[in-house]
């Protein structure tokens, strides 16, 4: 019975692939952006309005990829990212993919959307890829990257890409605090309100914190991120660094799974995604 089975089970699966290819390949090429933006005007990454729904919130950056590609392709286009960023994050790389029936050079694409997107939002770059290839799925790690300017006044220049804390912190300390943070755990007390109930376990790759003259570098690098994950860590940081939390409250917070003992969410306009891994 096993010897006649396998075959069979093999045939079948040769069918089902071959079906696969030949869907994806009906459907078109998939393609890869690579897309640099300021969130400051947006409501995040996603859709948040309803269809049709009346209501005026700001736009995503989904929402105006998608209504530019189908002007430019006369197509209905839907962007499957790597990850969602929040209202008022920014990104230098985030990464989104999609099919289209087009054949239209890649060149002259990535022309006509910087031609006609917001000057906030701009592709970077634009690849084919394997059919199978999913944004969010295929990713290994993001990097995040939190600005803090430092000093006693702000940034006329910079005041929508860093958070200005005027109060002196210890980066060094900060750092050395972090490393609590590195590997596999269960982050709950650096995570915000969530809708859906999912699991809280990420594992942090590095964690690099850095102070150069007047501004602070925080970069994050890890396999996945809660909801508002980068931005309570970095709170949480700044309370140490500024002598508020005692040396050791980093693995404590951690080990509590608990969000009240972390510290505050520092403002999204700080926060950039600078690079997806595949």
């Amino acid at each position: 019975m096993i010897s006649t089975n396998v075959p069979t089970f093999r045939k079948n699966l040769r069918k089902s692939g071959s079906r696969h290819r030949a869907k994806a390949r009906s459907s078109g090429p998939n393609l890869k952006l690579q897309i640099e933006y300021d969130g400051t005007n947006y409501c995040g990454w996603q859709i948040q309005k309803p269809p049709n729904s009346r209501l005026s919130t700001p736009d995503s950056i989904q929402e105006t990829i998608e209504k530019t590609l189908q002007q430019i392709l006369q197509e209905k286009v839907k962007l499957i990212a790597s990850g969602r960023t929040d209202a008022g994050v920014h990104a230098l790389a985030q990464i989104a993919n999609f099919q289209t029936k087009s054949a239209i050079p890649l060149k002259k694409l990535q022309l006509a959307l910087n031609g006609l997107l917001p000057e906030d939002i701009v592709i970077t770059g634009i690849t084919k890829v394997n059919p199978g290839f999913h944004s969010r799925f295929w990713a290994k790690s993001k990097i995040y990257r939190y600005l803090i300017l430092n000093r006693p006044y702000p940034s006329a220049l910079l005041r929508k890409q860093v958070y200005f804390y005027p109060y002196p912190l210890k980066a060094k300390l900060m750092q050395k605090e972090a490393k609590a943070l590195i590997g596999k755990h269960d982050f709950r007390a650096f995570q915000g309100a969530d809708k859906k109930e999912r699991s809280a376990v990420r594992v942090i790759k590095k964690i690099r914190i850095a102070k150069f003259k007047d501004m602070i570098y925080i970069d994050i690098e890890a396999n996945g991120f809660l909801k508002n994950m980068v931005r309570a860590i970095v709170g949480t940081l700044i309370e140490i660094g500024r002598g508020r939390f005692s040396a050791g409250s980093t693995k404590k917070i951690l080990f509590s799974k608990n969000r009240r003992f972390s510290g505050p969410t520092a403002p999204a306009k700080g926060l950039t995604l600078m690079k997806v891994r595949y």
